[in-house]
């Protein structure tokens, strides 16, 4: 069935609102101190994103009028880009167009993760095809992937029809998302990993290669295809990054090495540096120089592989200070460097269903202003599930890191 009339009238209010939004000379002003962040101008203030899609559905579902499933997935994609803007008053922009990212898909090893949500929770678990790594090694296959050029195009299109008249369409490169461990643990328990780490290092080993040549092998795929584009501006850069630099390519994109790429081994943060140095990072290494500019990390304290590790990449943009990691300790080794200080507060202080302790927010916003002044600081406030008070307490939220910042942080 197609997109009714009433929810093609609503689709076409929202893209008329977003292009509005996104000539307002507060969004202008937005993207001029983002282009400053990432040129790396004197004086750049640090930027400051909430993502807003872990806890999406406490904000935008009093707001979805459309009827119809397909019209309902466009309509959340309207409505998010422009919520932030208007509610929170963060550095989230309103981008003056819709963007369509290429269809594709990447199967590892040829064996489809097996996830099973628990129901009204969050939670999921993954079943697992291997146990033994040793026993288990032959269902390891090539890994399985494709590029849906139609399906892109049938994108396209229809957003074209509904309101390209009001709303440019365009087709949206975003920074390449790789994560080989979280690919590993999909098909085998954690703990079975790390037994694999005693009990059958090479086949850990094989393993790693296998994965990590199907990953070339289909970052090579993109290059044949000529799909690559730019990313220097609001292209989405993982971790609620954006990818603004000056140090990529604006046009006539042709290899990875001219963008941004994405790697994170949230699963071997109980593992010592010295076994990830080992077993892991030779492949993640491999990964990382096919770009341009590389953000490395989720949750994962990543201040126990900075030396030895991360910091051998000469194309490291962003890293990410998790709540685990040490803030002074990274602090220290980024200070006046390029890479950026990606700190993640804890989700603690806004994800509850109570009224902020402010206190508390002042404090931690505070030491990290403190720990990072020197270095290039950008907040990205993630994995919030819940708020419980209505988006001024977002609001609440970002004047207190940006006053904290105010007071304590130094260029």
């Amino acid at each position: 069935m197609g997109i009714g009339a009433r929810d093609r009238e609503r689709l076409r209010m929202l893209a008329a609102q977003q292009m509005e939004l996104s000539q307002s000379e507060r969004n202008r002003r937005l993207y001029r101190e983002w282009m400053a962040f990432g040129n790396r101008e004197p004086g750049a203030r640090p930027m400051l994103t909430i993502e807003l899609g872990t806890f999406q559905g406490e904000m935008l579902d009093p707001l979805m009028r459309c009827e119809g499933e397909e019209a309902r997935r466009i309509e959340v994609r309207l409505l998010e880009k422009m919520f932030n803007f208007q509610h929170f008053g963060d550095d989230f922009l309103v981008p003056d167009h819709y963007g369509v990212v290429t269809h594709a898909t990447f199967i590892p090893f040829g064996l489809p993760p097996r996830r099973f949500d628990q129901p009204g929770s969050i939670a999921y678990q993954y079943e697992p095809y291997l146990v033994d790594l040793e026993e288990d090694f032959h269902k390891l296959g090539r890994s399985v992937y494709r590029i849906d050029e139609a399906g892109t195009r049938a994108e396209m299109e229809q957003a074209e029809e509904l309101f390209g008249d009001l709303l440019p369409v365009r087709r949206q490169w975003n920074g390449f998302y790789i994560c080989p461990t979280q690919d590993v643990v999909h098909i085998m328990h954690m703990e079975d990993l790390y037994m694999a780490l005693y009990d059958a290092e090479d086949r850990v080993h094989e393993m790693m290669e296998m994965l990590t040549d199907d990953y070339l092998a289909f970052m090579a795929l993109y290059e044949q295809a000529g799909l690559l584009q730019p990313t220097v501006r609001d292209e989405h850069l993982a971790q609620g990054s954006y990818c603004f630099t000056g140090d990529l390519p604006t046009e006539n994109v042709h290899s990875f090495s001219q963008v941004w790429g994405y790697l994170d081994s949230q699963e071997t943060s109980a593992i010592s540096p010295q076994m990830f140095r080992d077993h892991f990072f030779p492949y993640y290494r491999k990964l990382a120089e096919k770009f341009g500019l590389l953000s490395y990390g989720c949750c994962e304290p990543v201040h126990g592989i900075w030396d030895e590790c991360l910091s051998t990449l000469p194309n490291l943009g962003k890293v990410s200070i998790s709540p685990w990691c040490d803030e002074e300790r990274m602090g220290e080794r980024l200070r006046g460097k390029r890479t950026v200080y990606l700190r993640k507060p804890p989700a603690t202080l806004l994800g509850s269903a109570g009224p902020l302790d402010e206190d508390a927010v002042t404090a931690c916003m505070e030491k990290t202003a403190l720990a990072a002044s020197g270095c290039r600081l950008e907040l990205a406030q993630r994995d919030v599930y819940r708020i419980g008070q209505g988006p001024q307490k977002v609001a609440r939220y970002v004047q207190l890191i940006r006053e904290a910042f105010d007071r304590k942080y130094k260029p």
